[in-house]
Parts: structure tokens; sequence; C-alpha cells
């Protein structure tokens, strides 16, 4: 036997062994739907005697292996299925000659066969026969089922008489000696009297007769058989057959221990021992009632019912520590033949699956260990890869994950061995897939943005780089794409500067035929894999909303807020609430932005690279009204550190705006970085509120600009200074030029005037102007340009200053630092004297509201006065 069965577990022993098959050409889809429904009959309860048939289904079983029948009797073959289309009456000779010739293949230990027919129709399926079924075509077979239940119902009526047969004890006759295939030649010439030679064969039989019994559903009667097997075969040093003795006995105490199965399928076995009687009415039975077998002749030798006693069965079976011993014990006697390498592979696996069931682990990897240095023939690709994939399995079952996902990706690269003429990549790629979990890699990039890294990360970049290469061989280089911009991203702090400069220049390479994107990828068995934002390339230390320009900033009237704080409700104090608006004033910014105004929005970043790094198309992701980002380019150079980066963008709406992150493009990969995402990342807050566009005016003189400044201004004023010089009793006019450089009409235009002097009693009223004409130019549409005259007369008295002749200039009287307002943004300043020229429109503002379009004000145009008086020398 060459081909082992990785898939054995130690129930099948109790298991008939049915082999499906198709003959001729029947269409792939059709022959596994039937397959299925055949194969769903799988657990038969025989009503008289309380006992349960199992069938095991194969659609390929090599020959070879049932050879070993007599060794082991669940390899036997014992019922054939085949399946086939035959349209036309003309056929049917020949596909009836072909049935035939597959029976001839198992033939030695057939005990029935079955022949499905689909598409013929007329008078040769109207004949009756038992080992034929005709139906008109796939979809109207619904008697399939049911001729699966009248075919185990043959199976074991034979099955029945070849055990009640070898049990029965013939004093007068020869027992034969069973063998396996490669014993035969051994025992020629041996004398066949000796009374080694006939406890060789009384102990064979009574193996054998133990596995007729268990298929049989008789298993304390297996469990006698299989002890007195023990003691015989012992006693002649017949360690082959003494082995699957043992093995035997394990099989029986397992099936007795854990009803529920050791293959993996919970609750996939009906239960055993005392349960059989209570669950027998849940059990499956094929038809409307049932298989009810009335076999008269065999009533008397117990077919009935199995009355064996549960301390009788108690007492047989072995324990579940013993059932380990023994399967050790057979494994090292299947070790003393070289060509029994496939059985002791085998018991191997049944071990390590009832060792699983005890959580064992260490154990079971011992009996795996051993599994794995078992010399079998030279095995071609395919059942390499099942082999390991097998190991793989087993492994992950006791927990081992890392071994695990150790021997799938030695099958992953079996899938791709050069001897195989057309290596399969896509197998490949799948198998390397599922070993990311046992070296603790997700291709998910968020798992690793907690800042603990998992795992072995050598081994991690090894495998990501086989995912690459696999995936390129595939023919998609947007999965190359995906695995590198993972690689680079994840695995950055363990890349040395050469690996980084390798990795960043294969990924341009793949970007310049499949940039990277933000969607996800979707692979063929429904695996989505997720974007890899660059959240690295650059490393982002702090993120800060900026104010406006001073010229730009919005401020709330005070006037009007004034007037409003009386009609609001009365403040009631609540610790919850209070919690919450400190929460909150964390996140808001306390300044606002304008709609459409340029905003910016600082970032401190730092190239990790040894190497320059360009990141094209840097701009801002944000949420909560329409924004238009102004993307930017930089060049970062070789781990510059802290860099400063400002990216900027026009709110187009109105509301509260959260900066979310930000996008860039680096290496031909576009990524969205999101805050969240960045951790370390330092941020005053991300919500700003966005108000309705605000007018723009530019105001201009025609005076000069003044050296120097008399009174900065408070931070909430927007002001220029120009000077002039007067003489006592002197007249002179200032022409200011007021333009609309914004896009919102002004409508309203209010003056008020105020005169400082740190002189005491040296101030007077010296400032005139007549709005009327200026008025008339309003409202003031964007681009358009209104003049205001204000007229300057000097006239103070001097009358007890003699002492400031110290302060006088050479030059006459001075007029300096003559500072010019724009507050139409700006709280209004308490002011001294005030000149509404609408009184009855200003007191339309409503609550806390912005200086809107149709309230444009130039407060204090004239302020901050020093003047002086010298005498003339005439």
């Amino acid at each position: 036997m060459s081909v082992p069965d990785y898939m054995q577990c130690a129930e099948d022993h109790q298991t008939l062994l049915v082999v499906v098959q198709p003959i001729g050409i029947v269409p792939e889809e059709s022959f596994f739907r039937i397959y299925k429904r055949i194969s769903a009959v799988s657990q038969v309860n025989v009503r008289d005697s309380q006992r349960v048939l199992y069938i095991r289904y194969r659609h390929h079983y090599p020959p070879e292996n049932n050879e070993w029948g007599d060794f082991q009797t669940h390899r036997k073959v014992v019922g054939l299925i085949t399946i086939t289309d035959c349209s036309s009456a003309k056929d049917w000779p020949q596909t009836f000659e072909k049935f035939h010739l597959h029976k001839e293949l198992y033939g030695a230990t057939l005990y029935d066969s079955r022949l499905f027919v689909f598409g013929l129709q007329g008078e040769i399926a109207e004949q009756p026969r038992t080992d034929v079924a005709f139906y008109p075509s796939y979809d109207e077979c619904e008697t399939v089922e049911k001729r699966i239940e009248d075919f185990i119902e043959s199976l074991f009526i034979v099955l029945e008489s070849k055990r009640l047969d070898r049990a029965t004890d013939k004093s007068g006759d020869k027992i034969p000696l069973l063998c396996v295939p490669f014993e035969k030649k051994d025992f020629v010439g041996l004398d066949t009297d000796s009374r080694h030679y006939k406890k060789r064969c009384q102990g064979r039989m009574r193996k054998h007769v133990g596995d007729l019994c268990l298929q049989a559903g008789m298993l304390q009667d297996s469990l006698v058989h299989y002890h007195m097997a023990v003691e015989l075969l012992r006693s002649v040093n017949d360690f082959l057959w003494l082995g699957a003795a043992l093995e035997g006995l394990c099989s029986a105490s397992v099936i007795y221990h854990y009803p529920g199965g050791t293959g993996g399928k919970v609750g996939s076995r009906r239960a055993q021992g005392g349960s059989l009687s209570a669950e027998a009415g849940n059990r499956h039975r094929p038809g409307k009632d049932g298989i009810l077998f009335s076999l008269c002749a065999l009533t008397s030798n117990g077919i009935n019912a199995d009355t064996s006693a549960e301390i009788g069965r108690a007492k047989n079976c072995l324990s579940p520590e013993d059932i380990i011993d023994k399967y050790k014990e057979a494994i090292s006697y299947y070790g003393k033949y070289k060509n029994a390498g496939v059985i002791e592979l085998e018991a191997c696996v049944k071990a390590v699956r009832v060792l699983a069931i005890q959580k064992r682990s260490m154990e079971a990897s011992e009996f795996l260990q051993n599994a794995v240095y078992i010399n079998l023939r030279q095995l071609s690709e395919e059942e390499k890869i099942q082999r390991y994939s097998i190991l793989s399995e087993l492994y992950e079952r006791i927990g081992f994950h890392r071994k695990s996902a150790f021997f799938k990706r030695i099958a992953a690269m079996q899938c791709a061995a050069p001897s195989i003429p057309e290596p399969g990549w896509r197998a490949c790629y799948k198998l390397l897939l599922e070993t990311l979990p046992g070296y603790s890699l997700s291709l998910d990039p968020k798992d690793f943005s907690k800042g603990t890294h998992r795992g072995w990360a050598a081994v991690q970049m090894r495998l990501l780089h086989e995912l690459v290469y696999a995936s390129r061989r595939m023919g998609n280089p947007a999965l190359c794409v995906r695995h590198l911009s993972f690689l680079l991203q994840t695995m950055l702090d363990f890349l040395s500067d050469q690996e980084k400069k390798d990795v960043t220049q294969s990924l341009e390479s793949y970007t310049a035929k499949c940039p990277g994107t933000m969607e996800y990828i979707t692979l063929p068995d429904g695996l989505k894999l997720p974007p890899v934002p660059f959240t690295k390339l650059p490393i982002v230390r702090s993120v800060k909303l900026l104010n406006l320009p001073t010229s730009l900033r919005p401020h709330k009237v005070k006037s009007l807020l004034g007037q409003n704080v009386s009609t609001k409700s009365p403040f009631i104090y609540s610790p919850i609430i209070a919690h919450s608006r400190g929460e909150e004033r964390s996140k808001k910014i306390e300044f606002q932005w304008v709609q459409g105004d340029v905003c910016e929005v600082q970032l401190m970043v730092y190239n990790p690279m040894p190497f320059e790094l360009r990141v094209e198309n840097m701009g801002l992701l944000t949420t909560g009204v329409e924004f238009e980002s102004l993307p930017a380019a930089l060049s970062l150079p070789a781990e510059s550190g802290l860099y400063p980066v400002t990216l900027v963008g026009v709110p187009q709406t109105t509301g509260q705006i959260t900066v979310n992150g930000y996008h860039t493009s680096v290496f031909g990969v576009f990524s969205d970085c999101l805050l969240d995402n960045l951790p370390g990342v330092k941020t005053s807050g991300c919500t700003v509120e966005v108000i309705p566009a605000l007018p723009r005016l530019q105001i201009s003189t025609s005076l000069p600009r003044s050296a120097h400044t008399l009174q900065p201004s408070s931070g909430d004023e927007i002001s220029t200074n120009v000077s002039v010089q007067l003489y006592n009793g002197e007249t002179q006019q200032l022409i200011i030029k007021l333009e609309n450089i914004g896009a919102e009409p002004l409508e309203k235009l209010e003056v008020t005037a105020k005169t400082v002097n740190t002189k005491e009693k040296l101030y007077g009223d010296f400032l005139t102007w007549k709005l009327e004409d200026t008025l008339s130019q309003f409202p003031l549409k964007p681009g358009k340009i209104a003049t205001l005259t204000v007229n300057i007369k000097v006239k103070l008295d001097f009358s007890c200053q003699e002492n400031l002749l110290q302060d006088l200039s050479d030059d006459g009287i001075s007029v300096s630092g003559l500072p010019l307002y724009s507050p139409f943004r700006q709280v209004v300043k308490p002011r001294v004297e005030t000149k509404p020229i609408n009184p009855q429109e200003s007191s339309k503002a409503g609550d806390f509201s912005h200086v809107k379009v149709s309230d444009v004000r130039i407060s204090n145009i004239c302020g901050l006065w020093r003047m002086f008086c010298m005498p003339c020398s005439t």
C-alpha cells in the first residue's frame, strides 16, 4: 500500500467502504450532485438489533490499497456504485460492459454493486433489475436515496454472513492464514502443522473477526476478539498483526469513549453504548419507515439485538490513557516493517486526533514529529502537498499554530516546485494566506497601529515577499502593490536602509503599471484585502488648525452680545453638562473659519527614510461641510527631523467642519491617512465652525504713512498710521478711499472718532466729515471704490503750558500717529463720541451675530493724536 489516507480517524474502523465512480463522460457538476445525495446516507439504524451501520464513501480509491482488506477490513471496498449517461438504447450494451469492467477492479472484495443510468428511457429502462437503476435525467431521480438504502441492506446481509461464518469455531477445519501482500512470499514452504503456525492463523483470524464485528455494530464482541487476538499474536511474536490488533482495540475503545468522533466534525456520529436505544428514533432512517431487516435464518445467532452489558463493555474497553499507550506500542511494531510505512503514518494521524480530543498537545506533537520522518516511497508533488497540508491541520488542532503555519508554507512552496510543468501559483498564494495567523500576521494595517509588534519580523517579511512574488507570477500587479505597501508600512522599523531602498524601487516599478489605491481588493475566494495608507511616509507628529490672518478674522460684536445676554435662560449648574462641555472644548476650536477664505492646517512631519522623500498631492480630509482642498507637493530631506508643512483649503459652505486627516501620494500609492489611526499625534482640536462669507474692505488715505505708532494695536483691530504736520489754526483734508475687495456688497457705514493725548487739557474737536456723499455710493458692490473726506482743523489752547516747549520739534505743529482701523470683523470698541448714520437700522442686529454685510463700520479713523504748537518768529 503506497497511498496514505490522511483523513483517517479511529472511528473509520467501523465503516463499510463504498466507492462511487462515473462511467464514460459524465458532467462533473452532475456527478457530484448525485454523489452528495448518495453520501448523505452515511448512517443507518438497524431497528431490530439496535445497531448502527456506518458507510464511508469515496469517489477515488487506489486498487492497490484494496489488497490490504484482510489486514484491516475498513480498507476493503465492499460496495461499488457507478454513475453513467446513456441516451440511446444502442449504447446500453457497451455501457453495461464498462460497468462489469469496473467491478473487476474490486471484484475480490465486493459485497454488492449498483449502476445508476441517467437519460435512458424505453423498453430497457422498464425492465426490473436489482443492480441497475434508470432515471430520465439528473433532476428526475427522487428514489436515489431509497436505492441506496436497499443497497446498504444487501451489504449488511453479506457482512453478517461473513461475520458468522468466520466467528464459528470449526474444529475439524484448518484456519486459513491471512496475509498482507508483501508477506505471501515469506510463508512459502512453512510447516503448516506446527503449533506456532496455527497460533498465528488463529490470532490473525480473531483479529479479522474483531474487525467484522466492529463494522457490524457489535462493539462488545469486537473488544473480546481483539483482546484474544493480542494474546495469541503476542505469544508468536507476529508484530505486524499484533500492531493491527492493538490498533483495532484502540479504535473500539475510542468509539466507546468518544461517540461524537475524533475527525473534527462534532456531533457527526451517533452516540454509542447505553444511549443506543434512547436515540434510535432520532437516527437517520432511510425511507419512510427505515430499513427493517427480517432475516429469519440469522435471528438465532444474535442479529436481533446486541445484548452486551455495559459492565462487560467497560471491562474490555481501554481507558483513555491506555489508548495512547497501545497506539504507541502498535506504531512501534509497524515501524519494524518497511512496507508498513503507510499503516504507521495513518496510525500516528489517528492517535493525534484522539490526543487532540484529550487536550494532550505535547504528546500529540511527538506523534506528529514521528509521522514527519516516516519514509514512504517517492511521493508525487500532489501527494507532498496533501501530506504537508494535513500535518498543518493537525498541528492547528493541537494548538501549535506556528508549526502549523510552517508546514502549510512548505505545502505552498510545493505548489510551485520547479518539477511541476505548470506551477499552481494560485494554490500557492491561497496557502500562503492561510499561514498568516500562525505567524501573528494580519493583512489589516489597523492591527499594527497599536504600537506593540507581535511575532518574528524577519519571518513575517520573508512571508510577505513570497506573497508579492506569488502575486506577480499570478499576473496580478494590484496584489503586488498592496502587499509591498503593507510590507513597507508595517515593517518599516525592521528594514535596513538598503532594504528600504529595494522595497521602494520595487514598489515604484509596480505602481507605474498599476497605481495603489484606497479600494478593497476582493480575492476569488471572497477574502477582502483592506487598503494600506502610508501613515509613516512621512510620519506626522502633530496637527494644528491655524486661525485666519488678522485682517480676515471674524469677531463677534460686543454691543450686540451685551444686549442679548439678558434674553438667555437662567444658568443652572450641572457637573455632567460641564464635563461634556469640557470634552467638546478639547476638540472644538475657539476661533472660526470663514466661507470662501483660504484656511490653513499645520503638520509637523518627519521623514524616516534614508533618502529624500517626495510627497505629492498632499491635502486635507474633512467632513461636515463642502471643502475644496488645495493639494501641495513637498520634498523632505533624508531623516529630516520635524519639518513644518502647511496644508490649505477653502470651505465652500457653512457649518461645523472636522479635519479627519490628510491624503498623500507616495511612491505611486494614494493614501487616506486618518488622525484616529495615527498613534502619538498631538492635536489641540480638529473641529472648527465655518461662518458665512463676510465683506472685505481695503482702506487707503491721501496722507503718508507714519514711521512710528503711538499706541499699539489691541489685536482685534486692523490699523494703519499716517502723519501730518499742521500749525495751530491750520486746516487740511484727509481723503479716505474705501474699496470693496471681497465678494459681498457693503451696505452700511459708520464713522466714529476718538482723540487721545497723553498731556492733560490738550484736546479738542478738530475732526469733521460729511457722510451724505459717501453713503450715496452705497451699497458698495465688489470691486467698487467710495471716498470719505475728513477735515482736520487744529485749534488748541497753549496757556499755562510752559513745559511743552521741551517736547516741541523744530518743524512746527506735528500731528502724528493717525491709525486707521477696519473693524468689519471686530468687536466694537468703547468710544468717546459715536455718530451713527442710521441709528434705527443699528438696532436690528441679531443676538450674538457677527457683523453682517449691511453693518460695516470704520471706527477710530482718527485717534491717538499728539499735537504740539510752537511760536512763530514773527
